[in-house]
């Protein structure tokens, strides 16, 4: 009996793989706002953290002074992912401040929204994201301190 396991699907779950560690850690930290009608969970971390594939599948350059910020948004209601468009700001604790450009991800059910940063080691960045679903538009706000790993 042989086994042949496709790029793709060895990508999908490498990905699944990273959502699950990302959802877990969320638990554990509970970085959750609810804001309105929906429940928006987020994290920051090194790019570092993803596997070669999965970054280049997204597009997504590994490095150790590049953070991820991933996003997800949820029906407060029901917890079902919600399709949104998001737009965002970090400003360093100088004042400088960097565009976020969030790409969508959906994998079946879930829906997530992925923004790279550029940051130096120890960077902290006061992050502002705009969340507007074209009936409803909220504002997550968080901080996060960046390390080089």
């Amino acid at each position: 009996m042989s086994l042949v396991i496709s790029k793709r699907s060895l990508m999908a779950g490498s990905l699944m793989l990273l959502a699950n560690l990302l959802f877990s850690a969320m638990a554990v930290a509970e970085q959750k706002e609810t804001l309105g009608k929906w429940d928006v969970h987020y994290i920051a971390f090194n790019s570092t953290f993803i596997t070669p594939d999965v970054a280049k599948h997204y597009s997504i350059v590994r490095s150790k002074y590049n953070g991820v910020i991933n996003i997800s948004v949820l029906n407060k209601a029901d917890q079902k992912a919600q399709s949104a468009v998001l737009t965002g700001t970090a400003r360093n604790l100088l004042g400088v401040s960097k565009s976020l450009t969030f790409k969508e991800v959906s994998e079946g059910d879930a829906i997530y929204y992925i923004a790279v940063l550029p940051f130096s080691d120890q960077e902290t960045f006061r992050i502002t994201v705009n969340i507007n679903d074209g009936t409803d538009q909220q504002v997550l706000k968080f901080q996060h301190k960046f390390y080089a790993e």
